[in-house]
């Protein structure tokens, strides 16, 4: 079921609607899909803790947990934050697409649009302030990623191989292992980002 959020001007208020969208969706499919707690925890890897906090509405989640329990739910986070469609074309409405990140200087993570998982294709618009970093884990087996950036300079950290990527330039990566992206410069970092996890 397509669910709306209307996402208000107010930060606070955007990170309470989003978590609130989060823990209904997640409590939803993990019902229908008849999974304790306990097994939901067992396959994503996260605390049982956690998630029952998630899907009270007590915690916000980090993009790396969302991607953990989406997986084990064979969703993608698009399924789960509910900017992903499935009809021949669908328009998402700018209060619609959610802030996934914050960072402590005002950047941003703005997941703009994505298809059902769990082979999943994501689109992202990133904000990283001067000085900020955003760290991963690493996603599943498969992922890659395509950068462009189009303000700044963004340095990417992919395992042990760096890369710097000026504005205008795009790079492509697998971040199925630890990664970084990294603003250590004076200007404003911005870049589109395209996340996509094919499974064979």
């Amino acid at each position: 079921m397509t669910r709306k959020v209307n996402i208000s001007t107010d930060p606070s208020d955007h990170v309470q609607q989003v978590s609130e969208a989060i823990a209904m969706r997640l409590r939803e499919v993990r019902k229908k899909q008849k999974l304790s707690l306990d097994e939901l925890a067992r396959r994503s890897g996260v605390s049982k803790g956690m998630v029952v906090e998630i899907e009270n509405c007590n915690a916000n989640p980090s993009i790396a947990i969302l991607c953990k329990i989406s997986a084990a739910l064979g969703l993608s986070v698009a399924d789960v934050v509910d900017v992903a469609g499935t009809p021949a074309a669908r328009l998402i409405e700018a209060a619609e697409i959610p802030t996934l990140w914050n960072g402590p200087e005002g950047g941003s993570a703005r997941l703009l649009a994505g298809t059902s998982g769990p082979n999943m294709i994501e689109l992202w618009k990133w904000e990283i302030k001067p000085g900020e970093f955003f760290e991963s884990s690493g996603h599943p087996a498969g992922t890659f990623e395509l950068f462009h950036v189009e303000q700044g300079t963004l340095r990417l950290k992919i395992g042990e191989t760096a890369l710097i990527i000026q504005k205008g330039c795009s790079a492509i990566a697998k971040t199925d292992v630890p990664h970084q992206y990294i603003n250590g410069g004076k200007d404003d970092l911005i870049f589109s980002m395209t996340v996509a996890e094919l499974h064979q």
